[in-house]
């Protein structure tokens, strides 16, 4: 009977240790002590379980909705996008300098008065038939031509671009050698004016015309000292004089090529260190730009090999910069003047005429007894060079093959001053010239 009465006294004990302990989880909120009543379970239960197939429901949203907030925080924001700074393709800056340079590049058609001719017919008779009643008294009709006065006509075409706001406009020589033509300036807007050739260039390739339209926007000219082989090389020419601002692109191919050049009707031309492109030039793109992929002008195109393909030339735009600023400046283009004939010494002359240096311009006479070997009244015979005479150098630069006298000499302006070193009966010296305008 004590064993009882203690055991229902221990059971008091738990139970109100219990109950005090459920008060105060009550109090703290962090037990639900409607978990005590177990006529709640049920309900609960039927009120906070989902079914199955709402549960598979709300898990598939909660899903997308975990999907959907993990695109949004990956999508890029678009001002992040447009603010992008990211390398253009190489297709790309292609297109990109075609945009920025095609409203620059022209077609110069060529125009020219030309003999208006008429056939006519005319009775013949080749026995020489009389008024007697010859049997031969027969009659041919022979064609004759007769002239009918002149009419303008389209005999030529080229390519130039513009090179200042004010009109002038760089091409080619030969697009422009007919004193006696007319040209006429095609604008890629389709708009044509009437130009005029300012200045031929007397060695190089190159001519300047302008126009009478102000507010243009010119090409940038870029350095074709610093031409890499490999690099990309964009085209833009009047293709055949027919397709205007036909574009082409290729790679630089080769550098400080020599070649003859010449036209239909045309003498020969020799041109040296011309640029060598795979890019398509075509007859009519003469004169156009060869640009690289900032847009800027590294080559004027000039002539296209017969009988092969992809093998275009172009003159470096550096050749061109002097011409552009003497007209700008003068009005026309001069080059300077020294006036000899000369021969560059290598081993072989220096044997043959038992020379004693292996480098240098040898001054002497051409084959024919007009072709002095220094001209009378040039600045050559106002210093006292003569026949036989070795320039050696040109303000400290060696002539040789890299280095010839002509190059150097067309690099000076018209009234320098520069010094010769040279070898004259067996003694050195150095000579003062000022070059003249040729």
């Amino acid at each position: 009977m004590k064993k009882d009465k203690k055991t229902i006294v221990a059971i008091s004990i738990i139970a109100l240790a219990i109950i005090l302990l459920l008060n105060q989880s009550a109090k703290a909120n962090w037990f639900d002590s409607s978990w005590l009543n177990p006529q709640k379970w049920f309900k609960y239960d039927q009120e906070k379980q989902p079914e199955k197939g709402q549960q598979n429901q709300n898990i598939k949203s909660q899903t997308s909705s975990n999907k959907q907030d993990q695109n949004i925080t990956n999508k890029p924001d678009q001002s992040q996008k447009q603010q992008c700074q990211c390398p253009l393709s190489q297709e790309e800056k292609v297109i990109r300098a075609v945009k920025d340079s095609s409203p620059a590049v022209v077609s110069i058609i060529i125009t020219k008065e030309l003999p208006v001719i008429e056939q006519q017919w005319k009775e013949v008779n080749p026995f020489g038939g009389d008024s007697f009643g010859s049997p031969f008294n027969f009659k041919f009709r022979v064609p004759e031509y007769q002239q009918k006065g002149t009419r303008k006509q389209e005999v030529g075409g080229g390519t130039g671009f513009i090179i200042s706001k004010d009109g002038l406009i760089l091409t080619n020589k030969h697009v422009v050698s007919d004193t006696k033509a007319e040209y006429t300036v095609l604008m890629n807007n389709g708009k044509k004016y009437p130009a005029k050739v300012l200045a031929r260039d007397p060695v190089q390739d190159l001519a300047i015309i302008k126009i009478n339209v102000h507010n243009l926007k010119p090409l940038s000219l870029g350095d074709s000292n610093k031409i890499q082989l490999g690099q990309t090389a964009i085209a833009i020419g009047n293709a055949l004089g027919e397709f205007r601002n036909t574009i082409s692109v290729g790679v630089i191919s080769g550098l400080k090529r020599s070649i003859v050049a010449s036209g239909v009707g045309e003498s020969s031309e020799h041109l040296n260190n011309v640029i060598q492109t795979d890019a398509a030039i075509n007859p009519g793109n003469s004169g156009g730009p060869l640009l690289d992929l900032n847009g800027k002008v590294i080559g004027i195109n000039v002539a296209v090999a017969r009988g092969a393909q992809n093998i275009g030339f172009s003159l470096p735009i550096n050749l061109a910069r002097r011409d552009i600023q003497q007209v700008k400046k003068n009005g026309k283009i001069s080059y300077p003047f020294l006036g000899v004939r000369y021969a560059i010494i290598n081993q072989q002359i220096k044997e043959k005429n038992h020379l004693p240096v292996s480098y240098g311009a040898l001054i002497i006479r051409g084959q024919n007894q007009t072709d002095l070997a220094v001209i009378p009244g040039s600045p050559a015979d106002k210093a006292g060079l003569q026949e036989n005479d070795i320039i050696l150098e040109v303000d400290g630069t060696k002539i040789d093959s890299q280095h010839s006298l002509s190059e150097i000499i067309q690099n000076k302006n018209v009234g320098d001053w520069i010094t010769l070193k040279v070898f004259h009966r067996g003694k050195y010296k150095n000579i003062r010239v000022k070059l003249e305008s040729r």
